[in-house]
């Protein structure tokens, strides 16, 4: 019998998403007994086989990345709310255009962190190229969380200049997608945030955290710990945007306090300059450039 309408890899993809959704909502799925265990989707998405999801999460980025000869990243951590420049000063026309005060305030401040959106970009295109210039197995690449603003910002400085790069990206409620300037073929979706984050440090040579919110702080964070605690070698932890970084955390406090130890300071670096950021990753790890 002729197939009228052939499954295409989308109604494949969509499938699973509507089976997903199902799962999570409460909904019991019904494996069918005759199919093979692999190819049952009902029976792939029970709460018994959490394991082997988990498992394939680890492993298909993995593969990917190592086919292409990744190995070492820099990540890079920050808002997702931030904007290009041009972006946040057609904001800026509009808002003043209506005469609106708050809505101009909130353009206002949109054009201010603009300047951490080119900055990103711009770290990004310093590390790409100067990585074309090291051995294809020496090489680092960046690596982000697939999203917008500052994640954008750093995969379009190494789509730039034409250099491949990473995003890592995360299923939620309010679907996100990978940005447009990752590399094709290096644009992950991960349904659990552990996986993600297992991929974030299993290649990172270095994390540049620029401002952003509860996500980034949660990376932050988790990356100092695991370096304060012997649990990962030790990386640099490069916190861009000194005054915002030193306004909301007060580590001194946290020394007064007993919390931390003083040579904990040592863990991370501040930095306003792109060119310094990457400056220091390449001299923790003596990177020069070859004969």
């Amino acid at each position: 019998m002729e197939i009228s309408h052939p499954l295409s890899e989308t109604d494949l993809a969509d499938g699973w998403g509507q089976l997903h959704d199902q799962a999570h909502n409460g909904a019991v799925l019904q494996p069918n007994s005759h199919r093979l265990a692999f190819a049952d989707p009902e029976f792939m998405f029970r709460r018994e086989t959490r394991g082997i999801r988990m498992q394939l999460e680890l492993l298909k980025p993995d593969i990917a990345q190592r086919e292409r000869g990744i190995e070492h990243t820099v990540v890079v951590y920050g808002s997702a709310r931030f904007v290009d420049p041009e972006q946040a000063a057609s904001q800026l026309e509009q808002a003043q255009a209506s005469g609106d005060a708050e809505r101009i305030a909130v353009a206002r401040q949109a054009v201010r962190n603009a300047q951490r959106y080119d900055q990103a970009r711009q770290f990004a295109r310093i590390v790409a190229t100067d990585s074309l210039k090291q051995a294809p197995e020496e090489r680092i690449y960046i690596c982000t969380g697939g999203g917008p603003g500052i994640m954008e910002a750093a995969n379009r400085g190494a789509h730039d200049v034409g250099v491949d790069n990473i995003g890592l990206n995360i299923a939620l409620p309010h679907e996100q997608n990978g940005n447009r300037f990752i590399t094709p073929g290096l644009s992950f979706k991960f349904h659990y945030f552990a996986l993600r984050k297992m991929h974030f440090v299993m290649r990172a040579k270095a994390l540049v955290a620029f401002p952003g919110g509860f996500g980034t702080l949660d990376e932050l964070f988790e990356v100092l710990t695991l370096v304060q605690t012997s649990k990962s070698r030790p990386v640099p932890v490069i916190l861009f945007g000194s005054e915002f970084w030193k306004k909301l955390i007060n580590f001194e406090l946290l020394i007064e306090e007993g919390t931390i130890s003083r040579k904990d300071l040592g863990l991370f670096h501040y930095t306003d300059d792109p060119a310094e950021a990457w400056a220091l990753i390449k001299k923790h790890y003596e990177i020069g450039e070859k004969a």
